[in-house]
């Protein structure tokens, strides 16, 4: 299971550069279930999402899913990318440790959601969350709002 909260961000932390790099394009074949084919750098990932048998309290206070990762080589993903519904979505993905073991998974868009910037945090259970606090870059709680759901964002013309 996934548990994760979605921000806007303020502004981006300092040194960028000393943080874990990884370079994502990703496409979806489906969108309920869904069902994306990633690369995140020389990685290739076909992942499954679902919200079947989620308690619908915990979804409300973070964005839950049961979520399946399977690896893909270099020619099944660049066959399934020939299949993808709507647009590739690319980003620069940086890994930043918080306090409690956390990560921020501060996403910079390119492509057609160049200006767009989403930072991400996945908890290991939901008693986690009431703890966490945000750090002072991180911004809006958009958790909730689907417009901000990668596959969504796979579907418009650009971002405004």
């Amino acid at each position: 299971m996934e548990i994760e909260k979605k921000y806007r961000v303020k502004y981006l932390p300092e040194n960028l550069d000393q943080y874990e790099k990884k370079v994502i394009e990703q496409g979806y074949l489906c969108t309920n279930p869904v069902v994306r084919i990633r690369k995140s750098n020389e990685e290739y990932i076909l992942t499954y999402k679902s919200k079947f048998g989620i308690d619908p309290k915990l979804d409300q206070l973070a964005k839950v899913c049961n979520e399946v990762e399977v690896p893909l080589n270099e020619s099944g993903y660049e066959h399934l990318r020939t299949k993808i519904d709507y647009k590739m979505v690319s980003k620069v993905r940086y890994i930043i440790p918080l306090e409690n073991g956390l990560k921020a998974e501060l996403d910079i868009f390119g492509g057609h959601l160049e200006g767009l910037t989403i930072v991400e945090v996945e908890f290991p259970d939901e008693e986690a969350i009431p703890s966490f606090v945000e750090p002072e870059w991180f911004g809006e709680d958009v958790s909730q709002e689907k417009r901000f759901s990668n596959n969504k964002l796979a579907q418009i013309e650009r971002w405004t």
